[in-house]
Order: C-alpha cells, then structure tokens, then sequence
C-alpha cells in the first residue's frame, strides 16, 4: 500500500504473481491482505490503520492487480465495506501468522477478468500448494472462508481455495472417494489424476471447504455432474469427514 497525503488517496495492489499474500474475491469483494510481511500484522501499523479508517479519514483507495510479472491493472476505486478481520497465512519466511483481511468492493461494480489471466494464477497458487504440508494446508483451509470467488465472463466462473483442493488430493492418496480404485493413470509429473469435486455443488449454494470437497477419478466425477443420486452424495460426505477425522488423529 502506498499513502499520497497530497491528494489525500490510497493505492492499493494485488499481486497474484509474487506476493506471499493470499489475496481473494467473492462475491465481487476483494478480501485484501494488509501490510507486513513477517510475524502477526497490525491495524495499527502504517497504511493498515489508513484503510481500516477510510470510513471516516476521507481518503480515497485505488486498486491495481496485477496477473503479469511487472504489468499493473488498473480496477478502478474501491471502498471498505467490512470490518477488517483476522485470518492465517504465511509470512515470508513460511511460518504460519495472523494477518488481517480488508473486505473491499469497486465503486464502479463488478470486476472483469480475462480467462487466461485467471488461468495463469490458478497455476500459479497450484504450484505453491504442492510445495506445502499437509498441516499447512489444513491451516491455510481452515482459515480461508466458506464462499468460492465468483467471476464474470461469458457465463458465471468460479475460483477455487487452491489449499482446499490440494489438501483434498493429499488425503485422497491416489485413490478415487467414490469408487475406491486407484487413479485410472497419471498426469506428466508422475502423479496419480484426481479431479477434486464440491460434494454440494457451489452454484447450488455449497462451502469452498475441506468438508465440502472431495478427489474422484473423472468417470466418477463425470457421473456426479450428470446423475448426482442422494447415495453417493452421502458417501462422499462420509468420506470426506472420515479421511479428515483420521488425519487429525
């Protein structure tokens, strides 16, 4: 974040390439992670407490996203709508911290983002999630909300939690939750090919979360997109409590 007191306004950025903060939309608001890049942050500290004042110090915020390495894109002017609050991420060194999110929304509306840039993070965020352990992962989820990010483009998209899905292959171990056979082959880094799947769907109102979220082979996860039948529902809600409670032993 950087202040202007000349002109009294607030710039903001986002950056989905190199940042260690796990910036994320939903519902068009920007859950924006403040400053400070080791140990617990502060609402107190530097431009923190600028943004978690903006209600009533009169300061105008601008947001930039950035989705390529040295490329700023500009969104347009944004309000806090929200109190801040605490959630978990990593800080530069890895370790896990608080951090404070900033629930932000545009003044003009719903944001646009092109498919290939959404692409480019997503594989972006998959490679970081590969790199963690499974406790990571639990505690990045954990502390992630229940609500998919939705975006508009031709038709309605939505962006995963990426700790959530990894976390869902991780405890899956190369075997598909609805069939119980291993993964029908492997993808080029030598991986068993699972596809994760929400158990109630998120355009049906269901939880971006480790609960909610299971790994399938794509025959399976092809049936549950066409048949979708209550049994297997509740098997995989099933399975899904049971690989989360033996893990947590």
């Amino acid at each position: 974040m950087r202040r202007a007191h000349k002109t009294n306004t607030l710039i903001i950025i986002s950056n989905h390439i190199k940042s260690i903060y796990d910036d994320r939309w939903s519902n068009n608001v920007l859950h924006y992670t403040g400053m400070g890049t080791k140990g617990d942050q502060s609402l107190s500290f530097q431009q923190n407490k600028t943004l978690a004042g903006s209600g009533t110090n009169g300061i105008s915020i601008h947001l930039f996203e950035v989705f390529k390495d040295q490329e700023y894109t500009y969104m347009g002017e944004v309000i806090l709508d929200g109190t801040p609050y605490p959630e978990t991420q990593p800080d530069e060194q890895g370790k896990l911290r608080k951090v404070y999110i900033f629930p932000l929304t545009l003044i003009s509306g719903e944001r646009q983002v092109q498919q290939k840039d959404r692409d480019n993070i997503d594989n972006i965020r998959a490679r970081k999630a590969k790199k963690l352990s499974i406790e990571e992962l639990q505690e990045l989820a954990a502390g992630s909300g229940k609500v998919a990010t939705c975006y508009q483009q031709k038709s309605t998209n939505y962006e995963r939690n990426i700790w959530v899905a990894e976390l869902a292959k991780r405890l899956a171990k190369g075997q598909c939750q609805l069939c119980l056979q291993p993964a029908p082959f492997k993808n080029t880094k030598g991986e068993p090919y699972l596809e994760t799947h929400h158990i109630i769907w998120l355009s049906k109102g269901g939880d971006d979360t480790c609960e909610n979220t299971v790994a399938l082979c794509p025959n399976c996860h092809k049936k549950m997109h066409i048949v979708n039948n209550e049994e297997d529902i509740e098997t995989l809600k099933n399975r899904s409590k049971e690989l989360l409670e033996a893990n947590n032993q």
